[in-house]
């Protein structure tokens, strides 16, 4: 008689079934379902020629230009950098020379690599995936390993359809309770964050279990999961269930008949078994999370939007102590503000992180009938194409240009700034991107990250607000 199989999380089952081999030293070889390709992989292009290598399995990979591409037209000719022109030209060079799918400025579907993937239905439950892009962590929400990698691993997954990488260690982060009304899937990620620390799950993969975590849309789950990274994870994961495969059925690219059928019975055997072991454990409250605001240049360095601004001098541990007092200064903040009397001067709504159609419209639904307040200069950027098109179909687009917010056209933009588009030195902006760290988003410039609604709240208040005061339940 066979004994039991040993109870296996949702990360283990999908680690061992693409596992080819493991080395003395720890390292596993493993097969890669699908290569994400964003306007930052030329390196990996250039190395392969210089090898007189091709890529081995062209059909796994999908490309995009994201990072440098310009939101205020389609026209690469508007980039002023020619280095970062190049990048997101050589893009298109290089996957149409190896047969690679390409989606281009004049492709309905281009966007954002993360945001691209999934609503096409190229992200799929129990695939690993693999991204030159640490926000790969993202696709995590639809039950796959995925993680980002460096130039040199972007090559060799090119060349050969495989990856090395060191077994990482489990963590499973458990929420449960409802989410008040104005508290959205950004505010929760930022609390588990600020819980366990910006390395808090350094060397592991995070599983997010609990019924708060069941009760959010596939786009809150793809929010939780893309700042994994934020928390020092290696991916986070979501175990797919009924809410997964009714986002993901229909989709492009999602497997239909029959092999849909045949998908769904090997997704359903996907999530952790009871009794799996952790390596770590956390457990949150979600009817202890408030909307979130940052007020440093960490993903840690946030508060709930009714309190004050830390004092340095009451934290006990040196080094956050002194990285306190730099981000203090650095951000023109002083000890003992209230977050709500900080004003701002520029607002970003879009990112892998929150731009998507879930995201603009609870925006949306904050600045109907208001006007962005004097002196603020807001944008709308939409995570893809296809998300664009979406919410000009449903009129947000109208809401938000009557508001006073710029309409754009798809891209990271604002997050990361590689493209030009920058919040100017000494500039404070509330932001739904990712990341506050110092000159993330311009030189010199200042970073509050937020959910959608809370930077819609900004936005025509002009300054740090608690969005349920506003009357939205957004």
């Amino acid at each position: 008689m066979n004994p039991p199989a040993q109870p296996r999380t949702l990360f283990e089952k999908v680690w061992l079934a693409h596992e080819v081999s493991t080395e003395a030293d720890g390292q596993s070889l493993l097969y890669v379902d699908q290569h994400l390709l964003q306007d930052g992989s030329a390196p990996a292009f250039k190395m392969l020629r210089q090898r007189g290598l091709e890529p081995r399995v062209a059909q796994r990979a999908i490309a995009t230009p994201d990072h440098y591409v310009p939101t205020d037209s389609r026209d690469l000719a508007a980039l002023a950098d020619p280095e970062k022109r190049a990048m997101a030209q050589a893009l298109q060079a290089d996957t149409a020379a190896a047969g690679i799918r390409f989606f281009g400025l004049d492709d309905a579907r281009q966007g954002i690599i993360h945001v691209l993937a999934p609503e096409q239905g190229l992200s799929l439950p129990g695939a690993l995936i693999v991204c030159g892009d640490s926000h790969t962590s993202t696709h995590g929400a639809l039950g796959a390993l995925a993680f980002g990698i460096g130039a040199y691993e972007v090559a060799h997954v090119l060349a050969t359809q495989t990856v090395w990488q060191r077994k990482p260690r489990t963590m499973r982060i458990g929420v449960d309770g409802r989410l008040a009304d104005g508290v959205s899937a950004k505010d929760l990620i930022l609390a588990i964050i600020v819980r366990i620390g910006a390395a808090g799950a350094t060397g592991h993969v995070i599983e997010y279990a609990g019924s708060t975590i069941r009760a959010l849309s596939m786009e809150g789950r793809l929010t939780v999961c893309n700042m994994s990274i934020e928390a020092g994870a290696r991916a986070g994961m979501i175990a797919p269930d009924d809410t997964t495969f009714a986002w993901l059925a229909g989709k492009p690219h999602a497997p239909a008949g029959a092999r849909w059928e045949r998908a769904l019975r090997r997704w359903r055997e996907l999530p952790s078994d009871a009794g799996a072991a952790f390596d770590s454990e956390v457990q949150l409250r979600a009817e202890e999370i408030a909307p979130m605001v940052t007020w440093g240049n960490s993903p840690q360095d946030a508060l709930p939007i009714h309190a004050r601004i830390p004092d340095p001098e009451s934290i006990a541990d040196g080094a956050r102590r002194e990285a306190a007092k730099r981000s203090l200064a650095y951000m023109g903040l002083a000890p003992g503000t209230a977050l709500t009397d900080v004003g701002i001067d520029r607002v970003f709504i879009g990112s892998c992180t929150n731009g998507r159609i879930e995201d603009l419209r609870s925006a949306a639904a904050v600045v109907q009938g208001r006007r962005v307040a004097a002196g603020v200069e807001a944008w709308v950027v939409p995570g893809s194409n296809a998300v664009k098109l979406q919410a000009e179909a449903e009129g947000l687009d109208k809401v938000f240009k009557a508001t006073g917010f710029q309409w754009r056209y798809a891209g990271c933009s604002m997050c990361l700034a590689t493209n030009g588009e920058q919040v100017a030195p000494g500039q404070r902006c509330a932001s739904t991107s990712n990341r506050n760290f110092v000159g993330r988003q311009g030189p010199g410039s200042r970073t509050h990250v937020m959910s959608p609604a809370m930077a819609a709240a900004a936005a025509v208040t002009g300054r740090l607000t608690d969005v349920r005061r506003l009357g939205v339940r957004a």
